[in-house]
């Protein structure tokens, strides 16, 4: 029986992409590195530290900066972020995610936040569905990011369930190998092919509430 619904952040609940491309661009932009849409694409899903790398690499610059001057970049793509979270509201919320969130503590499910970023409880605050999360995992407290299945299985220690009670749902390939690396039942949202590792695919967020009800069905 599912007794608890781990989310994703980044295009599960809300959809930060284009702030995110935003800041990494004023950011690669300083450092005369060309960034544009197409590159963006490959730091989905993506710690911060390491889409540093992988932009510094794209302009051949990884040997020019050492750990502690790309902690200093990381933090300053991390300003040029907080800047562009000013434009966050309660709008931003993907479709039918305050009724699946609603339907969810009508049953009284656990709800947990798994993602990357640092910035998760800003952002929740900023859509004002802070409250309705019961764990949100910190991502500084782990030693491997995603799509290692460390910070599914640390969700679901912390809401105190099993592996086969949870469902986990992602929009990237490295978040749907991490949900599954953990055992857990994975939703995958966006397209089939990409993420056809998933267990369940749906198109868009409208579809997770009729996803999650039919799961619960198979599992009576």
């Amino acid at each position: 029986m599912i007794k608890g619904i781990i989310f994703d952040l980044d295009g599960v609940i809300t959809d930060t992409a284009q702030l995110h491309y935003n800041a990494w661009k004023k950011l690669a932009e300083e450092l005369e590195i060309f960034f544009d849409y197409k590159f963006n694409e490959t730091l989905k899903g993506v710690s911060r530290m390491d889409s540093l790398d992988k932009i510094l690499i794209y302009g051949k610059k990884q040997n020019d900066y050492s750990t502690a001057e790309k902690e200093v970049l990381a933090e300053k793509k991390n300003n040029h972020y907080i800047q562009e979270l000013n434009k966050l509201n309660s709008e931003s919320i993907l479709p039918g995610i305050k009724g699946v969130l609603m339907y969810l503590k009508e049953q009284n499910l656990l709800i947990a936040l798994a993602s990357a970023s640092k910035n998760a409880p800003i952002i929740l605050k900023k859509l004002e569905l802070y409250e309705k999360f019961d764990v949100i995992i910190d991502p500084a407290t782990l030693k491997e990011g995603k799509p290692n299945p460390e910070i599914y299985l640390n969700a679901v220690e912390v809401l105190g369930l099993q592996n086969s009670e949870v469902i986990g749902i992602e929009d990237a390939v490295v978040g749907v190998k991490a949900v599954n690396s953990a055992n857990i039942l994975s939703v995958g949202v966006g397209d089939k092919m990409v993420l056809k590792e998933a267990n369940v695919v749906i198109s868009t967020t409208k579809e997770l509430l009729n996803c999650i009800k039919r799961i619960q069905r198979e599992q009576l």
